[in-house]
């Protein structure tokens, strides 16, 4: 044989070996900390407003989202042929023809009192002053019919979880809802105390807004009894039980919100036809009440940080395809309730059977550089062995990050599972995993911005959930959900 042609032959194999041994390995080195910064300072800039659902600025950005997963190389993959897969969200509003009259006193929706969710009530009756009543003394009295009025009262209500005065009206109305409905009560009406004084500017922006939901979520108004606030300067507009007359009305509106679907094919003529589904949400919270002379709540690590990450994986896997194909859903209208998962698990854009695992983010932008957390990594929320430990040795290989498993705990004051746009896919029977480098004091201020992210933390989860796709993306067999895997709330 000639010498010069075995060198070829031989030389081609080498080559062939070599790139056959480096496609079984993530191309990291495609990702790019300046790609990360440069794309955060566009999407959660001032010229999307806060990037609110079911406004003009989320379907502005979701324009520049289309745009962006083009050019990293992704095809459309949303309705008919474009990047958008578009659905309804419901939002229920009580309008301004809304009356409340005591005693003598008409008062002024959103001035001098609160409508904490919207419902239709028509109220002619007494109110019931229960003062400093908890709720287990309400029993004492006779509420049937009335409307219960109760001071406000932080006792029993766990102070640990972030944002605490703004959800703290929440909190309140969960303290006492039950029993005053169990005892026949028409309404309720709470009166302010040191903690509510201060949520109260917060709480009005989201209670004037409403409730939103989705097929299958929150369509219609509920039946529940008024929950109202006044301020505890105004406490003697119920205090010797006068007659009330209230007149709720609520209205539904249908508006559209928006999920970005694009995807990048695989190179295995069988496995392609599976999908990896990368997932993060676009939208924030809008325009809202000032905090430090800002009103534009711009959600910078929440979450434009996974949707730049995002970008930046569709660029590694432009380069290097993996065996099945990648799926990248940037959710719209999360912060409304997860209602862009929510439809998008209940009409997903591929068969669900071929949607092998959900790698979901969000806020993965922030704290410490060596901490972060698996969320859906430990029992009871932990649905796929295989996918986890997937995700562990994507972890062991490069990142070490330590894990902050208290977050996954089932008793974890945040309860920070549930709050994500990996929920909806877990409950219909998908695996699914969300990573975070969790809460922080900016969270949902407007302080949440581009100049504030740790862009180290950034690229080095950006490099976690890659690496673990690529493991998802390239193995055999798919992860498996375990048999008895139940969500306990």
């Amino acid at each position: 044989m000639n010498k010069n042609y075995l060198f070829s032959v031989l030389g081609i194999f080498l080559f062939s070996f070599g790139n056959a041994q480096n496609y079984k390995k993530p191309l990291v080195s495609a990702i790019k900390e300046s790609d990360l910064r440069k794309d955060m300072y566009e999407l959660a800039a001032d010229q999307f407003w806060g990037r609110e659902a079911g406004t003009l600025d989320e379907l502005k950005v979701s324009m520049w989202l289309a745009d962006k997963a083009k050019e990293a190389g992704m095809k459309p993959a949303g309705d008919h042929g474009t990047f958008f897969q578009f659905f309804d969200m419901y939002r229920h509003q009580v309008i301004p023809q809304s009356t409340l009259t005591i005693g003598n006193s008409s008062l002024k929706l959103w001035k001098d009192f609160l409508v904490a969710e919207p419902v239709n009530a028509s109220i002619d009756t007494e109110v019931v002053y229960a003062g400093n009543a908890e709720p287990e003394e309400l029993s004492k009295l006779n509420i049937k019919g009335k409307v219960l009025a109760v001071n406000a009262s932080e006792k029993n209500i766990d102070q640990e979880m972030t944002l605490f005065v703004r959800r703290y009206p929440g909190f309140v109305r969960t303290k006492y809802y039950n029993k005053a409905y169990e005892l026949g009560a028409k309404a309720i009406i709470f009166i302010t105390d040191d903690i509510s004084e201060k949520s109260w500017v917060e709480v009005v922006p989201q209670m004037t807004r409403g409730t939103y939901g989705v097929e299958g979520l929150r369509e219609k108004i509920t039946d529940n009894i008024p929950v109202l606030w006044i301020k505890r300067e105004n406490a003697g507009w119920v205090k010797n039980n006068p007659k009330i007359a209230l007149n709720l009305i609520t209205e539904t509106y249908k508006y559209p919100s928006v999920n970005i679907i694009g995807k990048i094919e695989g190179t295995d003529p069988k496995l392609k036809e599976e999908y990896v589904l990368l997932s993060g949400h676009q939208d924030h919270d809008g325009i809202r009440h000032p905090v430090k002379n800002d009103t534009i709540y711009n959600g910078a690590d929440d979450n434009a940080s996974t949707c730049v990450a995002m970008l930046a994986m569709a660029r590694a896997y432009k380069k290097q395809p993996g065996k099945r194909s990648i799926l990248f859903v940037f959710h719209g209208a999360e912060e409304r309730g997860l209602l862009g998962s929510r439809w998008h698990a209940a009409h997903p854009v591929v068969p669900k059977e071929k949607i092998v695992a959900v790698l979901n983010g969000d806020m993965i932008g922030r704290n410490d550089n060596n901490e972060a957390a698996l969320l859906g990594g430990n029992a009871p929320h932990k649905n796929s062995e295989e996918l986890v430990k997937m995700a562990e040795e994507a972890n062991n290989e490069s990142t070490k990050f330590k894990y902050l498993k208290d977050w996954d705990a089932p008793n974890h004051a945040e309860y920070f599972y549930f709050r994500s746009d990996h929920l909806p896919y877990a409950k219909v029977g998908i695996p699914a995993v969300f990573f975070t480098s969790v809460l922080h004091d900016q969270y949902h201020t407007p302080q949440d911005e581009s100049e504030n992210i740790n862009y180290k933390k950034l690229y080095k989860m950006t490099e976690w959930m890659y690496r673990t796709s690529w493991k998802v993306a390239n193995k055999a067999e798919r992860p498996k959900v375990i048999s008895n895997f139940t969500i306990e709330r």
